[in-house]
């Protein structure tokens, strides 16, 4: 069986999970008996609490509640080819499965991680036969569907086109990068959601009424179980299926709980989108100046496995573009952190990139810097190859002395409050204000300083 089919929509949305949600708080020591049908011994929990209709999947209402878009589709008789992308343990195979099922075309199954060009012709072929003898068409299910390539991604187009198959892919990565353009036109980008704290307690409850009894757990170990499942149904069932055979006391608490189930790897691949999502989220907390959230998502991060070198030179980033000169110490202190990470390594280390983050967040803001460097590239662009004035050229030799090189350039160490006020930018060019200072932090000084020597320069002008 494919791991995405057993269990990643479940169970009837009856009255089990509302009724069993306040049972283990008033019965805790003794199981309760709950009528159940006879399963098969070495059938999986999973697979015996999948949906058999579309109104049993659970977490998915805005895709297929009363006005959800699938439903919407059902009844105007219309299935267009389709994106599923969501996480796993979300339902995308049993939608597939289920939606074939209503529209009355033929399902059929592939993984692109084993499946190549040989299958793909197989199975067009057989969708083109069935559809001539018979007149139906086919619902093509296509698991994982990011990981055929570019190439292989357009030879589903002409089938597409024809209506030879109702394509329904299977995706966990953004299908803005995942999938070509091509295809992406031809189908329904649809988003699954993780399943919310009422799925997946309606979920336990369902399973507890399909093994016959309430699990040993108290209520701090519930709230513990359902988000070590985090958000994906088929892993809390796997869980519930291991603690379905412990003895009804002792009553587990979070910690026994910890024990006895294996932590589950926390969902981030460093390659690919949740790797962008994360660092874009603390990013914008720290802009935010939100301490909180700031090392929430720096610990998020970690956890999942993300090279803390690479946070280091992002949080290097943030302090020169975010920070600036409104405190000009960020940046030094942005290094020092990098530098004690290097020399004491992870745990202790990370210690410094945290009191790093709060520095960030706490800090006053300013990005003038960031946009008057912005704003210089685009002048230097615009002004090409205009030379310096010469009274600020170097003049090593006596030609150069002769032709004027130097002559007029006031040392601004010997004027008053080391300022000269003389013009630095090219003879041929209109002076350009590029840096404002904002009003906040150091900022606020250094812009005080400018306009007072602004209006000392323009002084100077005849």
């Amino acid at each position: 069986m494919h791991e995405d089919m057993a269990g990643d929509l479940f169970g009837s949305k009856g009255t089990a999970a509302s009724k069993n949600n306040g049972r283990n708080a008033e019965m805790p020591n003794r199981r309760v008996s709950i009528p159940q049908a006879a399963p098969s011994r070495t059938q999986p929990l999973a697979d015996r609490l999948r949906p058999r209709v579309l109104s049993d999947v659970y977490g998915q209402d805005h895709l297929l509640g009363p006005q959800g878009t699938l439903t919407l589709m059902l009844e105007r008789g219309t299935l267009p080819s389709l994106i599923l992308w969501g996480g796993p343990g979300c339902g995308k195979t049993t939608i597939a499965r289920l939606l074939a099922a209503k529209a009355d075309l033929r399902f059929e199954q592939i993984s692109a991680v084993f499946s190549g060009v040989a299958d793909l012709k197989r199975v067009f072929d057989n969708a083109a036969r069935f559809q001539q003898e018979t007149g139906r068409g086919t619902l093509l299910f296509v698991d994982e569907i990011h990981r055929f390539n570019r190439a292989q991604q357009d030879g589903f187009l002409p089938y597409v086109e024809r209506g030879t198959v109702v394509l329904v892919g299977a995706t966990t990565e953004n299908p803005s990068f995942a999938l070509n353009g091509a295809l992406l036109s031809r189908c329904q980008v649809l988003v699954l959601n993780r399943l919310d704290e009422t799925s997946l307690d309606a979920l336990v409850g369902r399973a507890e009424q399909e093994i016959g009894h309430v699990l040993p757990l108290d209520e701090g170990a519930r709230a513990t179980l359902k988000a070590m499942a985090d958000g994906d149904g088929r892993y809390l069932l796997n869980m519930v299926e291991q603690l379905a055979a412990l003895p009804p006391t002792p009553i587990l608490t979070s910690n026994d709980l910890a024990k006895l189930l294996a932590k589950r790897a926390i969902l981030y691949d460093k390659d690919r989108e949740e790797h962008y999502n994360l660092i874009s989220a603390l990013h914008k907390s720290l802009r935010g100046s939100d301490p909180d959230a700031g090392l929430y998502w720096f610990a998020r991060m970690l956890e999942g496995g993300e090279d803390p070198r690479y946070i280091a030179r992002r949080l290097t980033r943030f302090a020169a573009e975010d920070v600036g000169m409104a405190d000009p110490s960020a940046l030094p202190l942005a290094i020092a952190a990098w530098e004690t990470y290097e020399r004491l390594g992870t745990p202790e280390g990370e210690l410094a990139l945290a009191q790093l983050v709060v520095h960030l967040a706490t800090a006053p803001k300013s990005n003038s810097v960031y946009k008057a460097y912005g704003a210089a590239r685009r002048l230097a662009k615009q002004t090409g190859s205009l030379g310096p004035p010469h009274h600020i050229r170097n003049a090593p030799t006596k030609l150069m002395k002769e032709i004027g090189y130097g002559s007029g350039y006031e040392y601004d160490h010997d004027s008053a409050d080391a300022f000269s006020g003389q013009d630095y930018f090219p003879d041929e060019m209109e002076r350009v204000r590029l840096y404002s200072p904002s009003p906040r932090g150091k900022e606020g000084e250094i812009g005080k300083i400018l306009d007072r020597q602004a209006k000392m320069r323009a002084s100077r002008r005849p």
